[in-house]
This record gives C-alpha cells, sequence and structure tokens, in this order.
C-alpha cells in the first residue's frame, strides 16, 4: 500500500496519528513525498525502465556460438547464470554508458563518479549473492574499483550512494532532466508492520541518509520488458545491459 501524503491530510483519524510521530516543530503540511507503507508487500524506491539500464563492453574472444549458447541459458536467475557463463569464458564486463543519457546527467549533476559507482554496483548484484545495499558498498569499499585514494579511510562509495538514494526519494525520476529542486520539502514518512509511523524530516538529514542506506535492496526487475541481459552486437563489439531497480527491505 502507498498513500500520498495529500490522503493522510484529508482523513482526520489518520492525521492525529501522523502528527503524534512528528517532531512538534514540523507540520504535516510539510511533508510531500509518499508514506511508505511496509505492512505489504516492499515497495520500490527506484522503479526499473530502460531509463536505468547500464551498458556493458564483454571483454575477451567470445565465438557467436558461445554468444548464442550464453542468450539461450534460461530459468528464475538466468540474468547472473549468463554472466557467470561470460566469466567462465574468459570474458569480462566493462561499463560504457547508461542507455538513457538524461539518466546519466542526473547521475554525474549528483556526483561526476555516481555513473561509474553504480554501473560497479550493479554489477556486483547480479555477479554474487548480495542484494542489500549496505552489503553491496561494503564489497565496493573493500574492492575500491575506482582506484579512490583510501589512505585516509574516506567511506567514498557509501558517502555517494547515500546521496544518490536521498535524491531518489525527495524527487529525481531517470527520465526526468534533474535540476534538484526536491518535491520533499519537509519529509519523508514511513508506516512500519506495527504500525508505528517513522518520520524523516530534511533537517534531520543524516538519520534519513543512513534509513534509506540500510533498508534498501537491489531487485531484479523483468529483463524481457526493460530490455536487458542478453548479449547484442554494436559496431563489431559484444555489449550487454543490466539494470537498476531499488527496492525497501520488508
Amino acid at each position: 500500500m502507498k498513500i500520498k501524503i495529500c490522503d493522510i491530510i484529508n482523513v482526520q483519524d489518520g492525521l492525529t496519528a501522523v502528527n503524534s510521530a512528528l517532531d512538534p516543530n514540523v507540520n504535516i503540511e510539510s511533508f510531500l513525498t509518499c508514506v511508505e507503507s511496509r505492512s505489504g508487500s516492499p515497495s520500490t524506491l527506484l522503479n526499473a525502465g530502460k531509463t536505468t539500464n547500464f551498458i556493458y563492453e564483454i571483454g575477451g574472444n567470445l565465438s557467436q556460438d558461445t554468444v548464442d549458447a550464453i542468450n539461450s541459458i534460461e530459468g528464475r536467475s538466468k540474468i547472473k547464470a549468463r554472466i557467470q557463463r561470460i566469466y567462465d569464458e574468459g570474458g569480462s564486463l566493462a561499463y560504457v554508458d547508461t542507455e538513457k543519457d538524461i539518466f546519466n546527467s542526473n547521475l554525474v549533476l549528483i556526483d561526476s563518479r555516481l555513473p561509474q559507482i553504480l554501473a560497479e554496483m550493479v554489477n556486483l548484484y547480479f555477479s554474487t549473492n548480495y542484494a542489500r545495499i549496505i552489503d553491496l558498498v561494503a564489497e565496493l569499499e573493500q574492492n575500491n574499483p575506482l582506484k579512490f585514494n583510501t589512505k585516509h579511510h574516506h567511506r567514498y562509495y557509501e558517502y555517494k550512494i547515500k546521496k544518490f538514494l536521498t535524491e531518489i526519494a525527495v524527487g529525481m525520476m531517470p527520465g526526468t532532466v534533474w535540476e534538484g529542486v526536491y518535491d520533499a520539502t519537509g519529509g519523508y514518512l514511513v508506516v512500519r508492520e506495527d504500525g508505528e509511523i517513522l518520520a524523516y524530516h530534511l533537517y534531520n538529514r543524516n538519520e534519513f541518509e543512513d534509513y534509506l542506506f540500510h533498508n534498501t535492496k537491489l531487485d531484479t526487475a523483468s529483463s524481457s520488458r526493460h530490455g536487458f541481459g542478453q548479449i547484442y552486437e554494436k559496431d563489431g563489439a559484444f555489449l550487454f545491459k543490466l539494470n537498476l531497480q531499488i527496492r525497501f527491505v520488508k
């Protein structure tokens, strides 16, 4: 269940409950984002689409017969199985670009290295058993694929992913030019399974970022609907698309 905050405002019983959960200095009317109810199936923070596809070039010398064999792999975990077969054949995946330029530009606006970081995170998700963002980022911090200077123990990946999650929550859409204008002028409300309402106001930004970071995961959307997970050839190179979808952890 997902309820717009305007619906809560129009329901007096709900309004009393929500107001009691808020900081006394915050008005309910300032919360313009959705209330995410955690009592049903986990809702999405970032919906999948062709707008959230990342393109990788396959390194190595795969024959056309091998490509056809990889593309024919089916099953519930076919994307992971196809990637594993690419690796088994001596291939590799190197990030090239996002499928849609607007999404790339939105990411660069947030952080210039964000497209590469997300591409590494998506690849890691489809190549391992990690799904929670906190676990994926821990792997990125350890492996440091972008070769950041870690001499002083800066947590580059965690910091940048937290900013990304927050921008999504307050209004950034992959297919729309993002200018940094927040839809959520107040904050974010979460209804937990036990009925407790959690309110995260943007003046408590660190708490809000931590909540998103600890309570989201990557998920696999329909590969046929969103056009990813098949090897294809373009300009003499074999390419492979992977998709980003972010869901709340139940």
